[in-house]
């Protein structure tokens, strides 16, 4: 499957936003619940065109991926795509991209899942461990 990476715009912020919910709904209902007018103002507030890159396929968003370059790691933020595309190797692809990056830096890769997100297996698969955790989420380490 061949996908593309784009820098996000302002442009992007209402598809990303319902690709957010259609992904991300499920687990942050299981831990807070779901209310849909705090989960627009947070992501609103958080949407910074010039860290968000846009997944692409055959030339359609279809997810998004936040990495934030740190000094002496890189931080997996979000890797978010749309349900219909789930589970066919493109989340695989995405980290293994971000992996790649880290070892031309020398860096580890961090991140965060929430415990019950299926996602946790995924980055098991490719190396993480866990580090530490919160009531709510896992912390995974790649070195």
């Amino acid at each position: 499957m061949r996908w593309d990476l784009r820098q996000a715009t302002a442009q992007d912020e209402e598809r990303l936003y319902a690709i957010h919910r259609a992904a991300m709904r499920e687990h942050v209902e299981a831990v807070w619940g779901w209310d849909e007018a705090d989960q627009r103002e947070r992501f609103r507030a958080g949407f910074d065109p010039s860290g968000v890159s846009v997944i692409v396929l055959a030339g359609q968003p279809i997810g998004l991926v936040k990495v934030d370059r740190r000094t002496d790691e890189l931080f997996l933020a979000s890797v978010e795509l749309a349900p219909e595309v789930q589970r066919r190797g493109l989340g695989s692809d995405i980290v293994r991209s971000v992996l790649r990056e880290a070892a031309e830096r020398g860096v580890p890769v961090r991140l965060q899942v929430f415990h019950r997100n299926p996602a946790r297996r995924l980055y098991e698969r490719l190396g993480f461990r866990p580090v530490g955790e919160t009531p709510t989420h896992l912390e995974m380490l790649h070195e």
